[in-house]
């Protein structure tokens, strides 16, 4: 009687619960009998006891609603409760406390919500707890560290806050701990160092910070650690590598420094390594780390770490290896032989400098998804498909062999007979589409994990790259599209569609007119449809970079457009100085990454360009009008400056500074900077911070106090030299803005001190870069090098034919050529330089300029057009090719010339034998042999017969074919010796010029000589003195 009263009593308690849950399924006492307590029954009870007791519960994935009810704590022999993938809501009970035998406890995927209750920790039998993707809140209970008996605990996908307790240390039971996906904060706590059985550790996406304890290294059970998406700062640290069991490691999305430690290389278990955004302090980059003992490994993910040098070859041998990820680093050389990779489905190399062929073995890889774009491939092999749509060769090469389209040229530019743009409208992932005034043109193209599309028009493409996780079939679509308009607004059918990518999406702007353009982004997260998935723990961040500028960090459409069906704009301006826009949207690792609805990578719905104002095109002709209101402009400026020089008393002997300072007050281009100021910010002009010497005082290296590092160039008032370089120098450039031109910050005349503060060039002059000592010289490859080339041409371009004012700069050198952190080309030093008129002659009775690189009709006759800077740049570019100074030459029997030599190769047809021996065979041959061509064009002796420079360009950038004729030298071959007699005549031994072994400063000896604009006789000879005074050229 007693037993089957139990029976009874224990049938109604479970189909209570079944109607709290909604369960359609009712059991009556026959369920409980010993012949059917068997495993394929939802409740399982063991009737060796007497009565029979309740054991086990499996409801899981049977859609029910309604909350767990209190009356499951009367089940006290339960040993395993499994509610997981359903939609119960509310609290769970305290009730629960009572199941003393509960082991296991799977709670996942439900709508709880409230607190985690913290007699979890009194339960002495429990062994697992997964409470994963509820809606749990507030903070992890301290007292679960009361446990001595679990081993795993499951909160990922909650929205728990506050820190992690210091009591989870004290679980020494502990293996499994994964708590990604909440809202926890603060550093780790060091006690979780204590659990020295723990093998899976998950913290990923949260907001933890600090660093990773030292007391880590006691985990030396861990196969997997995840810390992807938090706040992570500091080294990496080394203790890591002694984690001999590790077999999974992510640490992308935070801001480690590298390298990475050397120790990794005894993870031989290794079978997946994600690292991504590892950044070197002031721009250092670091060598390839050692992974070759990971012989295992099937991923490989070290994007954006600062890498440097080649890919081992051992990579190559790599027999699991499917997933090859190595993108913006700086890598260079050759691509590895992967012979024994049979498995490669993905191998990204995007934006690199990886050079030599792109090789022909990547066409046994049909199936695989390849993106080698943005990289300094020499040849391309025509074996490949370069129109598939898994393949990315875009920007691909540095040399201009014949490329299917001229797109896959890493200087791309636009067909000659290419209209110029000066807007776009784009509706990404979706049709054409007419919104308001704009009709949003069609991007739809064909998609996949590394693609490169250009539009018809050739207006604008975008390239994709990225594999999401093949298990979450929703989002291999790389567009999404909703069926109907759900958003109130004019542009509504713009947020229907949206283009989507897992790691990389560029949108480009191609053939846009210069000028300042408002840019304009739609987004709309569509991806999520109803209500309850929008108010899911689920996030997606992305930063957005606009011509290579972060506008964007941490982006996140969801919380920013406040709800389901809103949209959202962010608009920004922008600058296109080269004819090209590039919008990035790129995932750095934050965010959801599991979870059902993998709201990961960039989304975009549309993109707009407009111009804030139109586009002066460059070739505009002014009028005489103009051009005499300009040149008023810049004599008032001067005026205003000799002004304040003769009250300051460089230019006299008095002094008047309070109204010269205000006078300064007034002066354009730049801020004005105090002496103090200059003076803490290089260390009271210590010689230790001193990089240069320019031809009117020193240059030193400066910080200011906001962290900006300077050079500031000064001028000695005892001397008064250089005091017409200086007006002449802040005139010039603060009318002149370009990339290829030095910015100047600012002046300080204070003090009895002139000063000029211009932006600071991480890598020094070019001279410094060819011809440095050796321990200092930096390794110039030869991307960077035509890369330079480039750069100079543009600024002198500019200079000459784009720039209102025109000017001529009448130095140009290697020293007075600038390298920025990214070997950026910087014309500087205007000391010297003349404002032009189209193609009049100004003759010119002081010269000024360094000897080596002056034209022979400036320095013999004085005559002085923008043909004299394009000579120097021949001499400039035969420096950079063969790595020869110029200026080093000497007037004796040993010496030779460099512009000598390179007359007698190209008569022997040779003149590839001037490049640099030092690059080995690193080098483009058919874009060496165009670049010296061209040199010994702009070197011609008769001006007239030289290229402008925005010809050079266009032959530099591949849009004009270089007619070349080979000139002979000014002088034949039997009159050496005079041809060295009157090269001698331009060398002054005044000149400081440079040669391999023993550089000169950045900002090099300029003659300080008095010059005038006059009329001379036929009888003129030119004045370059030496020291005594004496004209070298009379002593011939």
């Amino acid at each position: 009687m007693v037993i089957v009263g139990y029976t009874y009593m224990l049938v109604k308690a479970i189909n209570t619960i079944a109607h709290a849950l909604r369960l359609t399924w009712e059991s009556d006492e026959t369920e409980f009998s010993s012949s059917n307590c068997d495993s394929s029954r939802k409740v399982i009870c063991d009737c060796n006891l007497t009565p029979c007791r309740v054991t086990k519960i499996d409801f899981s994935n049977m859609q029910l609603k309604g909350e767990i009810p209190p009356a499951i704590g009367n089940l006290t022999y339960l040993t395993s409760l499994d509610l997981s993938s359903n939609r119960i809501h509310g609290n769970i009970p305290d009730s629960l406390r009572n199941l003393t035998k509960l082991e296991f406890l799977d709670l996942f995927s439900n709508d709880l919500d409230g607190r985690i209750p913290d007699f979890f920790g009194e339960m002495e039998s429990l062994r697992a707890i997964f409470l994963t993707r509820n809606w749990l809140k507030e903070s992890i209970p301290p007292k679960l560290g009361s446990s001595a008996s679990i081993k795993t605990l499951d909160f990922a996908e909650n929205l728990l806050s506050g820190t992690i307790p210091e009591t989870l240390g004290n679980i020494s039971s502990l293996e499994f701990l994964r708590l990604s996906d909440n809202q926890l904060t603060g550093p780790l706590p060091k006690s979780l160092g204590n659990l020295q059985n723990v093998y899976r550790m998950v913290l990923a996406n949260n907001k933890l910070q600090g660093q990773l304890p030292q007391s880590f290294a006691n985990l030396t059970t861990l196969g997997h650690f995840n810390v992807r998406g938090n706040e992570f700062t500091g080294q990496i640290p080394t203790y890591i590598g002694y984690w001999k069991q590790l077999q999974v490691l992510i640490l992308q999305g935070n801001h480690f420094e590298g390298p990475l430690p050397g120790t990794f290389s005894s993870l031989e278990n290794m079978m997946e390594m994600r690292i991504a955004d590892l950044y070197g302090r002031n721009g250092e980059v670091f060598p390839f780390p050692d992974v070759s003992r990971m012989r295992q490994l099937e991923t490989l993910v070290l994007r954006n770490c600062s890498i440097n040098g080649s890919i081992p070859e051992y990579i190559g041998a790599f027999q699991a290896l499917n997933h090859l990820d190595l993108s913006y680093n700086k890598l260079s050389g050759n691509v590895p032989y992967f012979s024994e990779s049979g498995n490669l489905t993905n191998i990204f190399l995007r934006a690199n400098k990886l050079t030599g062929p792109i090789p022909e073995w990547f066409k046994n890889l049909t199936e695989a998804n390849l993106d080698f774009s943005e990289n300094n491939f020499t040849d391309s092999s025509s074996t490949v498909n370069y129109k598939s749509r898994n393949m990315n060769s875009f920007a691909c090469c540095s040399s201009p062999p014949e490329f299917d389209s001229t797109w896959q040229k890493n200087n791309f530019s636009c067909d000659e007979d290419q209209p110029e743009n000066d807007r776009l409208y784009i509706n990404c992932g979706g049709d054409k589409v007419t919104a308001g005034r704009d009709t949003f043109e069609r991007d739809v193209q064909p998609e996949g994990a590394s693609t490169f599309h250009i539009s018809d028009d050739k207006k604008w493409g975008y390239s994709s790259m990225g594999i999401y996780d093949p298990t979450q079939s929703r989002a291999m679509s790389y567009t999404h599209s909703i069926d109907k308009c759900p958003f109130q607004n004019i542009e509504g059918s713009l947020y229907q569609t949206a283009r989507v990518a897992p790691i990389s999406l560029k949108y480009f702007g191609f053939c846009m007119k210069n000028g300042l353009y408002t840019v304009k982004l739609d987004f709309a997260e569509i991806t999520i449809k109803e209500e309850a998935e929008h108010k899911s723990r689920g996030n997606r961040l992305f930063d957005v970079l606009i011509q290579g500028t972060k506008v964007l960090t941490d982006f996140n459409i969801k919380d920013v457009a406040g709800g389901l069906n809103k949209n959202i704009s962010q608009t920004f301006q922008a600058e296109v100085k080269e004819n090209s826009l590039e919008i990035h949207l790129y995932w750095a690792g934050k965010g959801s990454k599991r979870g059902p609805f993998e709201l990961y990578g960039p989304l975009v719905s549309a993109i707009s360009v407009e111009p804030v104002l139109k586009p002066v095109k460059p070739s505009i002709k002014l009028s005489p009008l103009s051009i005499a209101g300009i040149s008023g402009s810049i004599v008032l400026f001067l005026v205003l400056i000799f002004t304040f020089l003769w009250k300051m008393g460089y230019l006299r002997g008095k002094e008047s500074k309070i109204e010269a300072q205000k006078e300064l007050v007034s002066l354009p281009g730049g801020g004005i900077f105090t002496y103090r100021q200059l003076k803490v910010a290089t260390q009271n002009f210590n010689n230790a911070n001193k990089i240069g010497e320019g031809g009117f005082g020193a240059v030193f290296k400066g910080v200011l106090t906001n962290g900006t590092a300077i050079a500031v160039k000064q001028l000695s008032a005892k001397s008064k030299q250089g005091s017409r370089e200086f007006v002449n120098e802040v005139g010039v450039i603060s009318a002149l803005q370009h990339p290829n031109l030095v910015k100047l910050l600012g002046c300080c005349i204070d003090e009895n001190q002139l000063l000029l503060v211009y932006e600071y060039m991480e890598n020094n002059s070019l001279a410094h870069a060819l011809f440095g000592p050796e321990e200092l010289r930096v390794q110039l490859n030869w991307t960077i090098r035509s890369k330079i080339c480039r750069g100079i041409a543009k600024g002198l371009a500019f200079l000459h034919e784009e720039s209102k004012l025109k000017i001529i700069h009448r130095d140009i050198k290697t020293t007075n050529i600038l390298l920025d952190k990214d070997f950026t080309a910087k014309i500087s030093d205007f000391g010297f330089a003349k404002l032009h008129e189209g193609e009049k002659t100004h003759v010119i009775t002081k010269i000024a300029g360094t000897t080596g690189y002056m034209a022979p009709e400036y320095a013999m006759r004085g005559h002085l057009t923008s043909k004299a800077d394009v000579y120097s740049f021949g001499v400039v570019l035969l420096e950079i090719v063969s790595g020869q100074n110029s200026a080093s030459y000497r007037p004796n029997d040993e010496s030779v010339y460099l512009l000598d030599l390179a007359y007698v190769l190209q008569e022997k047809g040779d003149l590839l034998a001037l490049v640099d021996p030092i690059l080995g065979s690193e080098y483009a041959a058919k874009e060496a042999k165009m670049i010296l061509e061209l040199a010994m064009l702009c070197t011609n002796p008769s001006p007239t017969l030289r290229p402008s420079m925005s010809e050079v360009v266009k032959v530099l950038k591949g849009k004009s074919r270089l007619n070349y004729t080979p000139s002979h030298a000014p002088y034949s071959a039997d009159g050496f010796a005079r041809a060295k007699a009157m090269a001698s005549r331009s060398f002054s031994n005044n000149s400081r010029s440079m040669s391999r072994e023993e550089p000169s400063n950045p900002a090099s000896y300029e003659f300080s000589i008095k010059e005038e604009e006059v009329h001379i006789s036929a009888d003129y000879t030119p004045e370059v003195t030496d020291e005594t005074g004496r004209s070298p050229l009379n002593s011939v």
